[in-house]
């Protein structure tokens, strides 16, 4: 029997390989349209490869997965991130787990993942055809299964082949980026790092925290990429032109005002410039007093009256600006939308319009907030088509 994968990316990879594991005398062929497989895990985590993520400081899974958390839910009771890690290091992959709970290979070079899959790949005897578009399953005649695995898809028209098949197509959209502010002054502030920061959409629930990185277009880092995921398609919809609020302490306006009160008793006489709240990197607080006190920042602490110290809470608890579009994330693309999850069965994500035709990656309407939670959802989804086709050959 023949399985045909369309899509040379890491879905399509550890999808073929436990095929062949759990089916030997599967031929198996992974058809990629470019002249190199496996690009984008080559470039993900800055060259390093965040795999997958330890979930231990994951309560609720749609906290990571703003799109496709109840399907992922269910999926990861087949083969969760446990299983992952374990596969990978069975597989020859050391791995390490971060402070901040990602997980990447203990050489911090992806190499270590593409060597492993091609090795893997050679072994099983899996045939790999680059070059090769496929854009109707008529170019497949002979193959008992096929699977998409094809990632995202920057514009719909890259899945109207699917939609023509009767899936429904969810529109894709970008999930993952940093955003352009158009202010000089802050992004003189270039480089600085805030390592706990809550950033939000005002009138909406849409919030994260986490570090955020000042750059020479922007914001970026961990708070706004999360941010970015979950508030996808509300931004898309308003042209990527939104109001943003930044709390840079995380805290409420009452802790953060009892600080700056204890800040006029211990810094007395100095300058309010010179002495600022633990968190709050020294260029960053100049360029929040000139906002929020303009000459008065260099007045002292002691001389600071009650107005004062509400604007410079307000400003730390609430400084807004006006996002002026998105920059992309280095050179790593993440989209949400694709194949809708109504068009797939639950169980083994085989369409419900055309049978023994698979779906999985990030061609299906699921994705996470950071890579390594998208990679976890390849390496599950990609495990559910391989572990249904095996089945389907044996019956």
């Amino acid at each position: 029997m023949k399985t045909a994968i369309i899509g040379g990316g890491a879905a399509g990879f550890f999808l073929a390989i436990n095929l062949k594991e759990m089916c030997p005398q599967m031929t198996v062929t992974i058809f990629e349209r470019s002249q190199r497989v496996l690009a984008k895990v080559e470039i993900s985590g800055g060259g390093r490869c965040n795999c997958t993520n330890s979930f231990a400081e994951v309560r609720d899974l749609s906290a990571v997965y703003p799109r496709g958390h109840r399907l992922m839910k269910r999926l990861m009771k087949g083969f969760s991130q446990r299983e992952a890690y374990e596969w990978f290091e069975h597989h020859g992959v050391r791995l390490v787990t971060q402070d901040d709970q990602c997980v990447f290979p203990a050489s911090q070079d992806s190499h270590t993942i593409i060597n492993c899959f091609m090795a893997e790949a050679r072994r099983h005897g899996i045939e790999i055809s680059t070059g090769t578009r496929i854009t109707t399953l008529s170019e497949l005649d002979g193959y008992d299964f096929i699977a998409v695995t094809t990632g995202g898809s920057p514009k719909p028209e890259g899945l109207q082949w699917l939609a023509n098949l009767g899936h429904e197509i969810t529109p894709p959209m970008p999930s993952l980026f940093t955003f352009r502010i158009n202010d000089e002054r802050l992004q003189s502030l270039m480089g600085t790092v805030v390592e706990d920061a809550t950033a939000l959409i005002p009138g909406t629930k849409l919030k994260a925290r986490g570090p955020l990185l000042i750059t020479h277009w922007g914001m970026s880092g961990p708070a706004i990429l999360k941010l970015s995921s979950y508030g996808a398609q509300l931004l898309a919809e308003h042209d990527y032109r939104q109001s943003l609020a930044i709390n840079w302490l995380s805290s409420r306006d009452e802790g953060i005002k009892q600080q700056l009160l204890r800040l006029t008793i211990e810094g007395g006489r100095k300058q309010v410039a010179s002495l600022h709240p633990e968190g709050i990197p020294t260029r960053l607080w100049t360029y929040l007093l000139n906002k929020a006190l303009g000459q008065r920042a260099q007045s002292p602490w002691m001389s600071l009256n009650q107005k004062e110290i509400n604007r410079l809470t307000n400003i730390l608890a609430n400084d807004t600006y006006d996002i002026a579009g998105r920059a992309a994330f280095k050179d790593e693309f993440v989209t949400c939308g694709g194949v809708s999850l109504e068009a797939v069965s639950p169980a083994t994500l085989e369409s419900r319009h055309v049978p023994h035709l698979y779906f999985a990656g990030e061609v299906l309407n699921i994705d996470g907030i950071t890579g390594g939670f998208n990679f976890q959802a390849a390496w599950t989804t990609a495990y559910t088509v391989a572990k249904a086709i095996s089945q389907a050959a044996d019956s």
